[in-house]
C-alpha cells in the first residue's frame, strides 16, 4: 500500500493493490487535451486526491476498482473513459471502428445526471454522442431504441436487460464496462448485475480481434459482492481504496465487539492481552484522555504487563516511544502500547497488528486507529468476508453500556465487514433506532411511507415513521368533506408527482368553496377594498388577486431580521395547497367573512401503483404525462382511508359530466394511465400498510412525553 499526503489540494489515506503514479496536476494527467480545456472551462478544480490515482489506470485501460468518499461522484471515471474513446486505433478489431462504453447507475436519477456531464464534456471530444436509455416494461419500446453512431450509453441494470432481450449484439462493441455507485448496484440488483457481468464475459471471450476489454467500479462502500466482482470478472485490477474503513475490510482485518460493563473495562482489556501475549503481537491499546492512558498503563504494570504509554503531556518523545516499541517486538517480548488519540498522527505508526478501543472512537478517530496496522492490510483478493488463513491484523472494541448510543454504526460497520456479531450489539441497536426515531416526533411524516407505504432506509430518512395525533389530525377537516367516500368528486391542482396531489374534494350539492370565492371575486372587484397590510405576520390568512381571480392565500415565511428589505415573503394558497413568493405589497387585508370556512386543500395519493425495478422516486416522463392528463379536470374517487388533510384513494377516475342527460362518463383511470407508461407497476400492499401504521396511534399521553 501507499499512505501519502500532500497530493493536489487534499490530505488522504490511500491504499492500493498495486503501486500507482499519481497525477494531481489537471495539466500533465493522462486525458485527451480538449477534455483538459473543456473540464477548466467548467471551473473544473481538481483532480481530487482519489481523481489523481483512479485516472492513471483508468485512462491506461486496466481494470479498476475505486471506494472513496467521493466514490459517487462520476468524475472519477468519465475523462479517462472518454479520452479512451478518443483513441480510435484501440478499435480497429471492432464493426465500424467504434466502442462502446456502457455505465451501469442504480437508478434513473443518477444515470440523468450522469447524462448531463457526459453532454457537457462532450465539447472538448472528437464525435462523441451519448445516449441515456430508460425504458418502460412495454417490450415494444426496446424493440424500438436506435443505438447507431452512440460510443456511450447510460443506463441501469433492469434497464439494460430488458433491452439485451432485443438487442444482444450491443455486448459484441462493449468495451467499457462502468458500474456507477457499485455498493448500490449490488445491494439492490446483485442479481441483475451478475447476470450482465456473465453476459459481457462471455461476450468478449467470442470477440474477434483483440478489442479492449475494461471493467471500472467506483462506490463508496465495500460490498461482499465485489469479491467475486474482482476475483471473476476482472483482470488483475488496480484497487483504489481511500477510506481506512473500506481498506481494513478490504484488508481483511478481523473486527471484534467485546460487550462489557464500563466498570470491567480493565478486567477485559487483560484478558485480551494475555491472549496476544501468547502470540507474539505488537498491540495499540487507544484511549482519548491522558487520565485513562495512566489508569491503564498503571493496571497493566501491576499485572505483570510490560508497556510503553504515550499522551500529550508524556515527557517522552514519539520517536523514543516508537524506538523501544519496536524493539520490545523484535527481541520477542510482547509489544503493548498505551496511546491518547491526539498522539496517533504524530507517531505515525503503521505496523501495528492488533488495536484494542478502550475508549469508543468517533467516526475519524476510528480510521486514525485503524490506520496504525496498514502494513498489516492483506492486499491478496480472500474467498470470503473473514479468511482467517489471511489475517494478519485485528480491530477489539469494547462495547459498555455508556457506549450504546454508538451501537447502530458498530452493527452496521460489523455486518459490513461480515463479523461476527454480540446479541447484545442487536438489543442496544433496537433501542438506540427507536428512541432516535422518537426524536423525529415533531418532523412530518415520511412522504415515501405515504405515497409507497414504505420507506426503504428509516435510519437515514429524516421523517418521522410513526403517528403523531398533534400534527396528522390538527386539521381533520377531510372527513367534513367527504359526503359518500364510495364516491367523491376531486379537482387536482398542484400534482407533486405521479400519484400525489393537492386540490380540493368538490360537494355535489352546494359546494361552499364554489359559495365563498364568488363572494371574493365579488368583493375585491371593489377598487376600495383592496387594501394592502402594512405589516405582515407569520400564519396569517390575506387576500391576493391574480388577474381576475382571488385567493385566500397564509405567509408561512417572512424575511429574518436581518433581511428586512426584502419584499417578498412565502405564502401557501390554502384552498389549493401550492406555495409561493410574493411581494408584500401584493398581500391584501381579508374580512373575517372569508375566514371562516376552513383551508379547502387536502392532500391526495393514488393507491396501489408505485415505480418499476424498486426506484424510489417516480421517472419525470410518468410525472409530466399526469400532470397534463389531470391537472384542474375534474375526477371521481372512493376513499380508502383519511389521516387528517390525507385521502388516500383507489380508484381515481377522469370524468365528463353530461348535463343533457345528467350522467357522468368515465374517461380514464389514473392508475391505469400510470401503468400504461411503463413505468409503473402495482403495489398491493399499500392500502395495508397505510392501515396498519395508523392502527399503531400512539395514545395522547405517550405522545406528550415524546414531544
Amino acid at each position: 500500500f501507499q499512505n501519502l499526503r500532500n497530493v493536489g489540494e487534499e490530505k488522504d489515506f490511500v491504499f492500493l493493490s498495486k503501486k500507482i503514479e499519481p497525477s494531481s496536476v489537471l495539466e500533465t494527467a493522462p486525458l485527451f487535451d480538449g477534455l483538459k480545456k473543456e473540464l477548466a472551462r467548467n471551473k473544473f478544480s481538481g483532480p481530487t486526491f482519489t481523481e489523481s490515482y483512479c485516472w492513471p489506470p483508468v485512462a491506461r485501460g486496466y481494470d479498476v476498482a475505486v471506494i472513496s468518499h467521493q466514490g459517487n461522484d462520476p468524475l472519477l471515471y468519465i475523462p479517462p473513459v472518454l479520452t479512451l474513446l478518443q483513441l480510435e486505433s484501440n478499435y480497429e478489431a471492432l464493426p465500424n471502428m467504434g466502442g462502446v462504453s456502457l455505465i451501469l447507475c442504480p437508478g434513473w436519477k443518477k444515470a440523468q445526471l450522469v447524462f448531463d456531464l457526459l453532454k457537457t464534456y462532450r465539447k472538448g471530444c472528437r464525435r462523441l454522442h451519448p445516449m441515456l436509455i430508460i425504458l418502460g416494461q412495454n417490450k415494444e419500446a426496446a424493440s424500438q431504441v436506435k443505438m447507431r453512431g452512440r460510443e456511450v450509453v447510460v443506463t441501469t441494470p433492469y434497464n439494460l436487460l430488458r433491452l439485451l432481450e432485443h438487442n444482444t449484439w450491443l455486448l459484441c462493441r462493449l468495451c467499457h464496462l462502468v458500474l456507477d455507485e457499485m455498493e448500490v448496484l449490488f445491494s439492490d440488483t446483485a442479481e441483475q448485475v451478475f447476470t450482465i457481468l456473465d453476459c459481457y464475459k462471455k461476450a468478449t471471450a467470442q470477440a474477434r480481434g483483440n478489442p479492449p476489454c475494461q471493467i471500472i467500479a467506483v462506490g463508496t462502500q465495500w460490498n461482499k459482492h465485489i469479491t467475486p466482482l474482482i476475483k471473476e470478472f476482472m483482470d488483475d485490477p488496480y484497487v483504489v481504496i481511500t477510506v481506512v474503513e473500506e481498506a481494513a475490510i478490504f484488508g481483511n482485518v478481523q473486527q471484534v465487539v467485546q460487550p462489557c460493563m464500563s466498570s470491567s473495562r480493565t478486567a477485559e482489556l487483560l484478558k485480551i492481552l494475555d491472549f496476544t501475549q501468547r502470540n507474539l503481537q505488537k498491540v495499540l491499546v487507544c484511549t482519548d484522555s491522558v487520565a485513562e492512558v495512566e489508569m491503564i498503563h498503571k493496571a497493566l504494570k501491576s499485572n505483570s504487563i510490560v508497556s510503553l504509554k504515550k499522551h500529550k503531556e508524556s515527557k517522552c518523545n514519539a520517536k523514543c516511544v516508537l524506538e523501544r516499541w519496536r524493539k520490545m517486538h523484535s527481541s520477542g517480548t510482547p509489544a503493548v502500547l498505551v496511546l491518547a488519540d491526539d498522539c496517533l498522527r504524530p507517531m505515525g505508526i503503521t505496523d501495528a497488528t492488533c488495536v484494542i478501543h478502550f475508549s469508543f472512537p468517533s467516526p475519524g478517530v476510528f480510521g486514525q486507529r485503524l490506520q496504525c496496522m496498514t502494513d498489516n492490510f492483506c492486499t491478496v483478493i480472500k474467498g470470503s468476508a473473514v479468511d482467517q488463513e489471511h489475517t494478519k491484523a485485528k480491530s477489539v472494541i469494547l462495547l459498555t453500556e455508556n457506549g450504546s448510543c454508538h451501537a447502530p454504526r458498530i452493527l452496521h460497520c460489523l455486518k459490513h465487514a461480515g463479523a461476527e456479531i454480540p446479541e447484545e450489539l442487536h438489543d442496544s441497536t433496537a433501542r438506540v433506532l427507536e428512541s432516535e426515531e422518537n426524536a423525529k416526533f415533531s418532523r412530518p411524516l415520511c412522504a415515501s411511507l405515504k405515497t409507497f407505504g414504505i420507506c426503504r432506509n428509516r435510519t437515514a430518512c429524516p421523517d418521522r415513521h410513526q403517528i403523531n395525533l398533534s400534527i396528522d389530525m390538527a386539521q381533520n377537516f377531510a372527513d367534513e368533506m367527504i359526503e359518500t367516500p364510495e364516491r367523491v368528486t376531486i379537482l387536482p391542482l398542484l400534482i407533486v408527482h405521479a400519484t400525489n396531489y393537492f386540490g380540493r374534494i368538490i360537494k355535489k350539492q352546494k359546494d361552499q368553496y364554489t359559495v365563498l370565492a364568488k363572494e371574493m371575486n365579488d368583493y375585491f372587484k371593489v377598487p376600495g377594498h383592496r387594501i394592502s397590510v402594512n405589516a405582515v405576520e407569520k400564519s396569517v390568512f390575506y387576500g391576493l388577486c391574480e388577474g381576475a381571480i382571488c385567493h385566500r392565500v397564509q405567509v408561512v415565511e417572512t424575511p429574518a431580521k436581518d433581511e428586512e428589505n426584502v419584499c417578498e415573503v412565502t405564502i401557501k394558497y390554502i384552498d389549493e395547497g401550492r406555495t409561493s413568493q410574493v411581494n408584500r405589497d401584493q398581500l391584501l387585508n381579508l374580512p373575517a367573512k372569508f375566514q371562516s370556512l376552513p383551508p379547502q386543500a387536502v392532500e391526495i395519493i393514488v393507491c396501489k401503483v408505485k415505480p418499476i425495478d424498486n426506484e424510489v422516486e417516480w421517472n419525470p416522463k410518468v410525472t409530466a404525462h399526469i400532470n397534463h392528463k389531470i391537472k384542474g379536470k375534474l375526477h371521481h374517487a372512493k376513499v380508502v382511508h383519511t389521516l387528517g388533510k390525507t385521502v388516500w384513494v383507489d380508484p381515481m377516475v377522469g370524468v365528463t359530466h353530461l348535463p343533457a342527460i345528467k350522467m357522468w362518463i368515465n374517461e380514464y383511470s389514473i392508475r391505469s394511465e400510470i401503468l400504461s407508461t411503463g413505468l409503473g407497476t402495482d403495489n398491493p400492499e399499500h392500502v395495508a400498510e397505510i392501515q396498519k401504521l395508523c392502527r399503531q396511534m400512539p395514545d395522547l399521553d405517550h405522545a406528550e412525553n415524546l414531544e
